[in-house]
């Protein structure tokens, strides 16, 4: 009877997940129109008497305020605009021409805010400049505040009526032999006067990070890469539970080798060991789609996933499980956890090796659970460790990016 309540239960948990990327893989789609996009370069492929649009798949918010655009040509005429627009914006106009809409126009300087009367903002841009335009994030009451760069430094800003999820960065272009590097990602700080940028770095999600930058929700690896003891390591600060049961990485970019693990592993994993390589630890691989479960030897187990895919992990939890009788709580105030001053960059508390003592794994039997874009890719039955199991991930090439979401599910 067991056996049959669990496999009911996985088969809920896999329409569920099902169901999320269907509704996601329709509300999460960019839009483009007279442009060809190769990789993060659009190209207008118009007639020069039509505007060609696009627009992100996602709006910005407060965890990604922030993108730009640096023209490689100008064409004709220069008539590329760079700003934010509703999601479902009429692509044959110019960002900043219609209602609920602002961009900056790099051919005139000006600033178009629902018109498509312009008014003076800023110079003029032309090849080699960098676009940019973000959100402030003591935008409130009802208005945002959107401000515009040219080459890092802030030309002006402008307060709208609009919440900041309803805003998607978009890019227009309206002649011949126009070109621009779109980053969806970029960075923006202001200066302090201790010389510090202000990021939103989100570094309290993650107890321990070695050789790993965090940026917002991405993860980037920034070691060496030459040899299986370079690898980079990024362990969350709580652990998966009945609530938060499963989390999702999307490669953003895979590298030179795309050797990028996700998976769980007991608190005190070995920094230089990729998760699923040494015990109280299991991770898909997606260089060669094996699962490694505490050992270096993987099995064969899924797809190979690139640059673009989107992984997932989470756990099924006995319907007796409880954990402390702290699994309904939001923030879980366990000893075992490190306080948010103790994130680990480099270094870690204890000096493990493979083989290390570690403890004793003989806990509660779970169901941990692997996916890609959103389909069930298998599972395997294993004993959580005392404490739990954290999310993990770990990186091992130069170039290696990911975007992590933790709770996925909530919401």
């Amino acid at each position: 009877m067991d056996d049959i309540n669990l496999h009911y239960r996985f088969l809920n948990w896999r329409r569920r997940i099902r169901e999320i990327r269907e509704v996601r893989a329709v509300r999460y789609r960019e839009r483009l129109k007279r442009m060809l996009r190769d990789g993060d370069i659009l190209r207008y492929h118009g007639n020069s008497d039509e505007v060609g649009c696009f627009v992100a798949a996602r709006p910005l918010s407060k965890r990604n305020r922030y993108f730009e655009v640096t023209i490689i040509d100008t064409g004709v005429r220069g008539m590329i605009a760079v700003g934010l627009v509703p999601q479902l914006y009429k692509l044959d106009h110019q960002p900043g021409w219609l209602p609920q809409s602002v961009a900056f126009h790099a051919d005139d300087g000006k600033l178009y805010n629902g018109n498509t009367v312009g008014q003076q903002f800023g110079p003029k841009c032309c090849r080699g400049d960098r676009i940019g335009c973000g959100i402030s994030l003591d935008s409130d009451d009802g208005q945002l505040t959107v401000f515009f760069t040219k080459n890092g430094k802030e030309v002006g800003c402008v307060e709208i009526p609009a919440s900041p999820d309803a805003l998607y960065p978009a890019l227009g272009m309206h002649s011949l032999g126009e070109e621009v590097l779109l980053d969806l990602h970029a960075e923006w700080g202001m200066e302090e006067d201790d010389g510090q940028m202000i990021v939103d770095s989100h570094e309290e999600d993650w107890a321990r990070l070695h050789d790993v930058k965090v940026t917002g929700t991405l993860l980037e690896y920034v070691g060496k890469g030459k040899s299986i003891v370079d690898v980079g390591l990024a362990q969350a600060r709580r652990p998966l539970n009945t609530r938060f049961h499963y989390y999702e990485l999307e490669i953003t970019d895979a590298g030179e080798k795309c050797y990028i693990a996700l998976g769980l592993a007991r608190r005190d994993y070995p920094k230089n060991r990729h998760p699923g390589w040494s015990r109280g630890s299991i991770a898909y691989h997606a260089d060669d789609g094996k699962l490694f479960q505490g050992s270096g030897v993987g099995d064969a187990f899924g797809p190979r996933c690139f640059e673009g895919d989107i992984m997932g992990c989470g756990i099924m939890f006995p319907r007796d499980y409880n954990l402390d009788g702290g699994d309904d709580a939001d923030d879980w105030d366990f000893d075992v956890l490190p306080k948010p001053s103790e994130v680990q960059n480099d270094l870690y508390a204890s000096n493990e090796d493979e083989e290390d003592e570690g403890e004793d794994m003989e806990g509660t039997k779970v169901t941990v659970f692997f996916t890609r874009n959103g389909k069930v890719v298998g599972r395997r039955e294993v004993f959580l460790p005392v404490g739990g199991f954290y999310p993990t991930i770990g990186m091992m090439s130069t170039g290696e990016k990911v975007r992590v979401d933790l709770h996925p599910l909530s919401g």
